[in-house]
């Protein structure tokens, strides 16, 4: 018998509520995936308000939750079982999904499950690709994550290989745009101008790829740095800014380091798929790029669509299914939000 898995999802400034069917044979089919973005209300700010971000949620929690229902043709009575996300990610933002998750798990009495937002972002891939074969490896980017993952089992078992030591990709994406004048969120808007100019044009340095460095573990503050300072130099000497040029060098950077870690971790671990995901896999230049380096290399590339990528409740609702699937234990009602729940910790 087929079960209906809520998942709710609180971690930043969306609010998330997606719905799907766990099937006998362990298939998991996406039939809701309603998301309430607060981005606007952050712009002014050039980043997310935590407290915006909470007030946000508070107000949009029950009305995404109503649309998702209403555009699976399901009602609340429906629901089997329910995850959330419970870390990491803002305090507030993961308290008030939190908090909603065990009221409707108290009032249906179902089962509850805190999840790890950053399965979640692995576990959204299986909704368009299937199946994950066992061992994966991930890389997760986004505007607060950068990780290289070990996926040995999407509900039990994640190792982290890699991760920044300063900035996350998203977050570099976000402060370079500033520095170009460029609206917020940046990535979009860098993308496009990239798409317009020389990646060649300059010759950003690209950080922890030293003899050195740690082998996969990255850094984008220098980096952003690097930029700034080749905009002031130009500034100071009077020339105008070629945006496109500096978007499309500073982008190439990115997607260089990320790549080429991410497809020598697979190399060296022997692993055959490479799972992109998390807000900045939806940038062209990452996605182009990663696929000539995973062809050459004979690596099998999943990049879930871009809807897919950004954060929304669909993806915990995955997870949450392949945690049920696994016959994890549920959650007690009395579960907190962890802001820095470690990504081996695939529920609490």
């Amino acid at each position: 018998m087929s079960r209906i898995i809520m998942g709710i999802e609180s971690s930043c400034d969306e609010t998330g509520v997606g719905l799907v069917r766990l099937h006998d044979d362990g298939a998991v089919e996406l039939l809701a995936d309603e998301v309430a973005s607060s981005v606007e209300q952050h712009a002014r700010f050039g980043g997310v308000v935590p407290e915006v971000a909470s007030r946000a949620h508070l107000e949009a929690m029950v009305p995404t939750a109503n649309r998702a229902f209403e555009a699976a043709d399901l009602k609340l009575s429906d629901v089997d079982a329910i995850a959330v996300t419970a870390g990491p990610g803002l305090a507030g933002a993961l308290l008030v999904g939190v908090s909603a998750a065990k009221a409707y798990a108290a009032a249906l009495g179902v089962p509850l499950y805190g999840v790890n937002h950053l399965a979640g972002h692995i576990a959204v891939d299986t909704l368009q690709h299937g199946p994950l074969p066992t061992p994966s490896l991930a890389l997760l980017v986004s505007g607060g994550h950068t990780q290289l993952l070990r996926v040995d089992d999407i509900a039990t078992t994640i190792t982290e290989l890699g991760s920044t030591v300063d900035d996350a990709a998203g977050e570099a994406y976000d402060k370079v745009a500033r520095v170009l004048g460029l609206p917020y969120p940046g990535g979009p808007p860098i993308d496009k101008a990239a798409k317009q100019g020389n990646p060649a044009a300059i010759a950003f340095p690209r950080g922890m790829t030293g003899p050195r460095d740690a082998k996969f573990d990255f850094s984008f503050s220098g980096l952003k740095t690097a930029v700034a300072r080749w905009v002031e130099g130009a500034e100071r000497r009077g020339e105008e800014i070629p945006v496109n040029d500096v978007a499309a060098s500073f982008q190439e950077a990115v997607a260089d380091v990320l790549t080429a870690k991410a497809v020598r971790a697979a190399k060296e671990s022997g692993i055959g798929t490479l799972v992109i995901s998390g807000g900045v896999a939806a940038n062209s230049r990452l996605s182009e790029l990663a696929r000539e380096r995973c062809e050459a290399a004979g690596i099998e590339l999943r990049v879930p669509r871009p809807r897919l990528c950004t954060d929304n409740g669909a993806m915990i609702a995955a997870l949450g299914a392949h945690v049920v699937a696994a016959g994890v234990k549920q959650s007690s009602l009395d579960i907190s939000a962890n802001p820095a729940l470690p990504v081996d910790t695939v529920s609490i």
